[in-house]
């Protein structure tokens, strides 16, 4: 079962149980899943690893206190009591729930302001799959902590993860395998990507996001999904390029400030003057008139394809189309090679399901 699975099976029980048979249904859960299980069933639900533990304890135990020498402990002469892990006794509750409101507060309850500060660190190192719902950040949990820390929010890299949960975030589930070295300048790309955006949002001027996304051929070739109908329709057996009428091309713009998208779909190539115009077709229709008194313009860009690091007609067309024919100073920031998924349009626009 995945970690996804998990979480929406305890969302829908978390309201009804209580305290002593959360424990047991994720002691259970974990037993199911075997090995890492424990693992698993804490990052879904954000309970913690220990209280898992005593759950699959007294479910292998077949009683409500887990017998003391299944934690590699000697037995404690007091009923209520369990091994020592640590310093700290371990205490178990046999025919007692603990009443609403006991234990300790979460730590977003008693420092509310944490989770807006967490945003704001890590809003320029967001990443996420266009294709997916899922989204991580560059930063470690423990750096986040120790940036916390600096903030006045004290929270361990423990915390940071639960409330990275609660914000949307998730662990990746896997890598791409590196065939080039990491760039010892890349950080320093980001912190310049960073800089220049805060710079563009704190003179209120325009900064967008620009990609261009997943390309689909155009014709009676067969996609996933169902929909009403009395019969079927029939489609080609064999998905070959040349039988299409075209291609579609979607290029997403992403205004940061407005949260708003702008897409336009070509049916030629990726290539720079479809870019550009796509840009300047969004400035004219709607840039210049959210943003009258503009002068500049900042855009997000990936290193490769038609709006390219590299590619001299692109750097040509916006002079063009955009700084001579609208009186605009544009700044381009390309994100590193491999980094695309940090470019907001990624994750904020193409990410949307209709």
């Amino acid at each position: 079962m995945s970690i996804e699975q998990l979480r929406s099976k305890y969302e829908v029980l978390a309201p009804f149980p209580d305290e002593r048979q959360k424990r047991l249904w994720a002691g259970a859960e974990a037993l199911a899943i075997g090995r890492g299980g424990i693992s698993r069933v804490a990052q879904a639900t954000g309970l913690a690893r220990r209280t898992i533990q005593i759950g699959v304890n007294e479910l292998r135990a077949g009683r409500d206190d887990p017998e003391p020498e299944r934690l590699g402990a000697a037995s404690s002469p007091h009923p209520t009591e369990g091994p020592q892990v640590g310093r700290r006794p371990v205490v178990y509750q046999r025919d007692r729930v603990r009443l609403p409101g006991a234990g300790r507060k979460p730590t977003e309850v008693k420092d509310p302001a944490i989770l807006t500060t967490l945003e704001q660190l890590v809003e320029n190192d967001v990443a996420g799959d266009p294709m997916g719902e899922t989204r991580w950040v560059r930063t470690t949990l423990r750096r986040l902590s120790e940036q916390l820390t600096e903030r006045g929010h004290q929270a361990s890299h423990a915390t940071v993860r639960r409330l990275l949960v609660k914000l949307g975030f998730e662990m990746r589930g896997n890598k791409r395998r590196q065939v080039h070295s990491k760039d010892p300048k890349r950080d320093e790309q980001f912190r310049y990507i960073a800089s220049q955006r805060q710079r563009f949002k704190a003179a209120g001027l325009p900064v967008i996001s620009v990609d261009t996304k997943k390309k689909e051929l155009i014709g009676k070739f067969k996609n996933d999904g169902e929909a009403w109908c009395k019969e079927a329709e029939e489609v080609d057996e064999h998905d070959f390029p040349s039988t299409a009428e075209c291609r579609a091309v979607p290029f997403g713009i992403y205004d940061l400030a407005r949260n708003t998208g702008y897409v336009v779909v070509g049916v030629s190539n990726n290539t720079p003057e479809f870019a550009v115009k796509a840009i300047a077709g969004w400035w004219k229709q709607e840039g210049r008139l959210t943003y009258p008194r503009a002068r500049e313009l900042l855009i997000l860009a990936d290193g490769g394809g038609g709006n390219g690091s590299r590619a001299r007609a692109w750097k040509q067309k916006l002079q063009e189309c955009l700084c001579d024919t609208f009186g605009l100073e544009v700044t381009v920031c390309h994100y590193p090679p491999g980094c695309s998924k940090w470019n907001p349009v990624e994750h904020r626009l193409f990410s949307q399901r209709g």
